[in-house]
């Protein structure tokens, strides 16, 4: 299959006809539907294992080089050396950090987005993306009880979330305080628990971290954080711009005093973020909606569909109470940008850029996957799959107290379970966890948790079931 037309510069040839599609990139076309389809279809996929540095570098060797490998080479170096040297963070005993179990619509979709290469960042060139992100966006405002004021944005991850929303709550801040705020670094108050990510935030923005501590379970509560407040001198209470709260902390699952501290917030005239990054997500579950309540406060809320949402990476839902702040905040200035500020303020409906609302410019439509999902399968099946993965770790729970060598460390709220193994020292439960990645079993990795090695399994993937979960309790005996 031949070009269009031909390069007018015929000493360049092979930078031009790389953009022109021929019978080579027909088989690669043809070669990796082929993969991305038997990928997904994989039940389970393998579970695979990382290799070090100097293995990767004798399997593979330099692909990089002047002339190429060709697209078929360089499929067949990913396929056989390089994917399997990552672990699959979809197979359903991957059960360390937070694991992703995207859907096979939600990934295939992934695809689509990537053939359509839309940006955006901004309603005038990706109207049609945005439309639908903000359909996927809706329903997560709607299920944490927002006004219509609301609105959000797509970002990577909630690093990328959470440091955005406290860029906004800083400018908040400092609009409130009409200048005498310009010159001052304010004050972001949070828990031990709280996500890396906030304190790295506070870094990035020049700011001060007030380390509010937690109750004996794990938990921020509201006592706690008027307590540190009322502790502040004067001058340092006015620093205040935000509280962070978090809705699922990563280590142990704990939900923070959402309604309290809430609460706290609007009587001191402080912003409210929760980081809900990873469980949030179950604000669609019946049986825990219970434990979020509060929620509908926050001026700011994160939570990631590649975690618990069941899209793929990445995608961090950003959500502001009301967008206009969020804009107000974030919007770049420059002269070429102009027409997309325009466009925007055209709008009647109040169509406003994604590019405004967080710390970027630049963005693929990293929502649709996830929007796509929504739209094929309905809210019903993410509830019903929600409550899946959160009844699996009531059993599993139930597993640990009927057994004799394990301990819970701490009672579930979600899809986290901390487990002791009695008699095992640090050492034994890097052997074992090394054991089982080594194997293709699991992936379960030690933490801490007050200063003692444990174990920590986070579940978020339908198909982990609970006979899965009793053979891993097993595999603990020896």
């Amino acid at each position: 299959m031949s070009p269009q037309s031909p390069s007018p510069y015929p000493d360049e040839s092979d930078g031009y006809w790389m953009h022109y599609h021929d019978e080579d990139s027909q088989k690669l076309a043809d070669a990796v539907l082929k993969y991305a389809v038997d990928r997904v279809r994989m039940d389970p996929p393998p579970l695979d294992a990382p290799l070090s540095l100097s293995e990767l570098q004798r399997r593979v060797g330099k692909t990089i080089t002047p002339e190429g490998l060709g697209a078929m080479k360089a499929l067949e170096i990913f396929t056989e050396q390089l994917a399997p040297s990552c672990i699959s963070v979809d197979h359903p005993l991957f059960l360390s950090f937070v694991p992703g179990a995207p859907t096979e619509s939600s990934v295939l979709f992934d695809l689509v987005v990537a053939a359509s290469n839309i940006y955006a960042g901004s309603w005038l060139e990706g109207a049609g993306a945005v439309y639908a992100e903000n359909e996927a966006l809706q329903w997560l405002t709607d299920l944490a009880g927002l006004p219509s004021t609301a609105g959000g944005v797509f970002v990577s991850g909630g690093t990328a979330g959470n440091m955005s929303a406290l860029i906004a709550a800083r400018w908040s801040w400092r609009q409130g305080g009409r200048g005498a705020y310009d010159r001052v670094r304010p004050i972001i108050m949070a828990s031990g628990g709280a996500h890396s990510s906030v304190g790295l935030a506070v870094n990035a923005m020049d700011a001060d971290l007030v380390t509010v501590p937690v109750d004996d379970t794990g938990r921020l509560t509201a006592q706690a954080v008027q307590e540190a407040h009322a502790a502040l001198s004067d001058a340092d209470r006015d620093r205040v711009c935000a509280v962070v709260a978090t809705a699922g902390t990563t280590n142990i699952g704990v939900i923070d005093d959402l309604d309290g501290i809430g609460k706290f917030a609007r009587a001191h005239d402080v912003w409210y973020h929760v980081d809900g990054a990873y469980g949030a997500a179950a604000l669609c579950a019946k049986s825990v909606r219970h434990l979020f309540s509060g929620i509908e406060m926050v001026d700011s809320f994160i939570v990631d569909p590649h975690k618990w949402l069941f899209g793929p990476y990445d995608c961090c839902a950003l959500v502001y109470r009301d967008v206009r702040i969020g804009k107000a905040a974030h919007t770049q200035k420059a002269e070429y940008l102009d027409v997309l500020i325009q466009d925007a303020a055209a709008q009647l409906d109040e169509a406003y850029n994604p590019a405004d609302l967080a710390h970027h410019l630049t963005r693929r439509a990293r929502g649709l996957p996830f929007w796509f999902s929504l739209a094929t399968h309905g809210t019903e099946a993410y509830e019903e799959a929600m409550e899946i993965t959160l009844q699996v770790t009531r059993d599993a729970a139930d597993m640990v107290r009927a057994s004799e060598h394990l301990q819970l460390v701490v009672e579930p709220s979600l899809s986290i379970i901390v487990v002791r193994r009695l008699g095992w020292q640090p050492a034994d439960y890097s052997r074992w966890s090394e054991r089982m990645l080594h194997d293709g079993i699991a992936f379960v990795v030690p933490t801490t948790y007050k200063g003692e090695t444990v174990l920590r399994m986070c579940l978020v993937n339908p198909r982990t079931d609970p006979a899965q979960m009793q053979m891993i309790f097993d595999s603990m005996r020896d």
